[in-house]
């Protein structure tokens, strides 16, 4: 669960990809990063 993991919240802020554990939403704290 790093940064590297693409099936976790934090991978996908990192590779800048959205999916399950990180949906396309406005109001979120970890989108703006």
């Amino acid at each position: 669960m790093g940064k590297g993991d693409q099936r976790s919240k934090r991978g996908k802020i990192n590779s800048g990809t959205y999916g399950k554990s990180r949906p396309r939403k406005k109001k979120q704290k970890e989108a703006s990063k």
